[in-house]
């Protein structure tokens, strides 16, 4: 299907090949956000919509604000690759993928633009209205496949997609000093963290050990809620944005 009418209306339609049914559910429930990684957005969108590629989103951001429809959004986009988040495993299949133009980590975390921000959040809000997609289901690709991505990455502006209606948010506690746990420690306050990670829902095991899993959930949860400083390294700070985060989700009880 190259050919399909966009389900938003602020869209043109650029069409991908690299798409397929939906498995398993009858709507998305999720969103997830990324950004492009690469040095052009014409580089990223053509690459997208390649055959060759096997990868795709169902929408693209370019930096002006433009928004192009690669995918229509009944149709399961190529975007979250392995990817785990509440023990779902076909992210693919539940979310709507949206790719943000920016040249990411490897050219060196350029600011977004704020017509290009502004556009995301439209975006976001007319796909969330649409699908009744909750404000927690609206993640980063970072969030789902921790150690692996690391995108939209730590300078994605979160707390201005909130103020627009956009994503679960609280202010990150500063950074200061006290107790905290990192690479290696043991015992039951190392599974507490592990419990609420996975209780928000980061795909992590609780086992007691604070292991590279771990450490890595830790940093995708800095990256998108605390990201003044993102280690791996659950301190006080970042312990207490993530009690806050689970006591403000709905029907929630710590």
């Amino acid at each position: 299907m190259t050919d399909f009418a966009c389900d938003y209306p602020a869209a043109r339609v650029v069409p991908s090949p690299n798409h397929g049914e939906r498995v398993g559910v009858e709507a998305p429930d999720m969103i997830i956000l990324h950004y492009t990684g690469m040095e052009t957005a014409a580089a990223a969108l053509d690459w997208l919509c390649r055959e060759e590629s096997q990868v795709s989103s169902h929408y693209f951001v370019h930096e002006d604000g433009r928004v192009d429809q690669l995918v229509a959004e009944n149709r399961r986009a190529w975007h979250a690759g392995k990817s785990i988040w509440k023990g779902e495993t076909d992210i693919n299949s539940r979310s709507i993928g949206i790719e943000i133009a920016n040249a990411g980590h490897p050219g060196g975390l350029p600011d977004f633009p704020p017509e290009q921000i502004v556009a995301v959040v439209e975006l976001c809000r007319n796909c969330g209205e649409r699908w009744s997609i909750t404000p927690e289901r609206v993640l980063a690709h970072s969030d789902v496949a921790p150690i692996r991505k690391v995108d939209p990455g730590e300078k994605f502006p979160w707390a201005t997609l909130a103020a627009g209606g956009v994503g679960h948010w609280v202010a990150p506690a500063p950074i200061g000093g006290g107790r905290f746990f990192q690479r290696g420690d043991q015992g039951q306050p190392v599974e507490a963290v592990q419990s609420m990670l996975s209780l928000y829902g980061y795909g992590i095991e609780v086992t007691g050990v604070f292991c590279e899993k771990t450490e890595g959930a830790v940093a995708a949860f800095q990256r998108h809620f605390r990201p003044a400083q993102v280690d791996g390294i659950a301190d006080i700070s970042t312990l207490d944005t993530l009690h806050r985060l689970l006591s403000a989700l709905p029907n929630f009880s710590v």
